[in-house]
């Protein structure tokens, strides 16, 4: 029997895993004892091995009338091992012994501390003295293999805590677990840590240089598209020149005529004093012609924009401005160079801490949350303004502390350093803000 026990012992200390030791015990068992079934029960958890079933099905009457008996028998004794029958147990689960088990019945239970459980093993013969002593050695090897392998944290955890916590009639007061516990936690709320808010941030330039419609007319063509780096005196986009060359064409022939009245008048003017009187008004008449003209060539110069400096262009799609009126003023596009970069943030009215020139902001980009882009703070609005989606926030730009490669759109989350303050007011500061403004103290 010993080298069958020495077999056992190294195929539970081999397990990979609490299940393979529970099916070990259930099943392997017979090449020590002979029976008829065996189960593993746990405090925690009820049935959790069966001899010949791989999985357990919590529902079926019989794995209920089990846990039922288990509890039972566990209510009667604690001895590590148990020698039990149907007389043993309440009429109403003696009536369906005879449905499930054999006549003898063996209950071995855990030794190992922090592990409760029972094994149970059921038999048609009573068993000899040497195999209760070889069972109920294998069942300490094994539930001492159980122990190392089955961990249920929760549990575990749960039991722990409330050991620490509870009163212990023993120790003076101000050794108590709980008041231990209770002035650590008092001692933490104190703690002083960063006060920080997340707002969704964006890299923005820092200095745009905004183009705006130099006249009024239709836009005919785009010579460059969004993100596009450009050149200084490069063609941004053009008007449509049809209209001005034909108000240019018109006061031409305007000025024509002009000149020939005035001529004429002139002539007449050596013989006619009242021709003499009319050539001041004529002369306005050709120099009002003159400037006309002088001012359409510069609105037709003006049709085609130039970038005055080089950089990035940054628009939205080119082709909804294509055949769209524009007044004098109307912007365009934006030139952003490509160094001329920094962060804004967009902080919610109810996330509007103190924030100081200067502090710290880290923008997580949604391209790259790995390398946040680091800047610092420039300046917060003194008003909220309404959001496209319409909800107000504070905007909030700050200068970057190193240079970045990401280019100019990406956005992310930023997160803004503000004071420092106790860890009880930062955990506190929002719950304590939402009750204030449901209770309107």
């Amino acid at each position: 029997m010993m080298p069958v026990l020495s077999e056992l012992a190294r195929r539970s200390r081999q397990a990979k895993s609490d299940r393979e030791l529970g099916f070990l015990l259930v099943n392997d068992t017979l090449e020590l004892a002979p029976y008829r079934q065996a189960a593993l029960c746990l405090a925690q958890r009820g049935v959790w091995s069966l001899s010949g079933v791989v999985q357990v099905d919590a529902n079926v009457p019989y794995v209920q009338w089990l846990n039922a008996v288990v509890r039972h028998l566990n209510a009667l004794s604690d001895a590590p091992a148990q020698l039990f029958s149907a007389p043993d147990l309440p009429p109403d689960l003696a009536a369906q012994w005879a449905q499930w088990w054999p006549e003898h019945g063996l209950c071995l239970r855990s030794p190992a501390e922090g592990v409760g459980g029972v094994a149970v093993f059921v038999s048609d013969n009573v068993w000899s003295p040497a195999e209760l002593d070889a069972l109920q050695e294998w069942s300490e090897v094994w539930w001492h293999a159980f122990a190392a392998l089955h961990r249920p944290r929760m549990a575990g955890w749960l039991a722990r805590s409330a050991k620490a916590v509870s009163w212990q009639s023993a120790l003076p007061w101000w050794r108590q677990g709980r008041l231990l516990l209770l002035g650590l936690l008092l001692a933490l709320m104190f703690w002083p840590v960063r006060m920080t808010v997340l707002a969704s941030g964006e890299l923005v330039p820092a200095n745009p240089l905004v183009i705006r419609s130099p006249l009024d007319g239709v836009i005919d063509v785009f010579h460059v598209q969004p993100n596009q780096p450009i050149a200084a005196k490069q063609a941004l986009f053009s008007f449509d020149e049809i209209v001005i060359q034909s108000r240019l064409d018109v006061a031409r022939q305007s000025l024509a005529t002009a000149e020939t009245d005035y001529r004429q008048t002139s002539q007449m003017a050596l013989v006619d004093a009242k021709s003499r009187a009319q050539l001041g008004v004529l002369m306005g008449k050709v120099e009002e012609r003159r400037a006309e003209i002088v001012y359409l060539r510069e609105q037709l110069t003006r049709a085609r924009v130039l970038s005055p400096q080089a950089g990035v262009v940054l628009m939205d799609d080119p082709t909804e401005w294509i055949g769209k009126p524009v007044a004098t003023g109307e912007r365009i596009l934006r030139i952003a160079t490509l160094d001329d970069v920094e962060v804004e943030a967009w902080v919610p009215m109810a996330d509007a801490i103190r924030l100081e020139t200067g502090g710290e902001v880290l923008l997580h980009l949604s391209a790259s949350p790995l390398a946040p882009v680091r800047a610092k703070l420039r300046y917060m609005a003194h008003e909220a303004v309404q959001r496209p989606d319409g909800a107000y926030a504070y905007r909030v730009r700050a200068a970057l502390a190193e240079p970045t490669e990401h280019r100019v759109g990406l956005k992310g989350t930023a997160k803004l350093q503000g004071a420092e303050v106790a860890l009880g007011y930062w955990v506190m500061r929002r719950p304590w803000a939402t009750m204030r403004a449901y209770l309107g103290w």
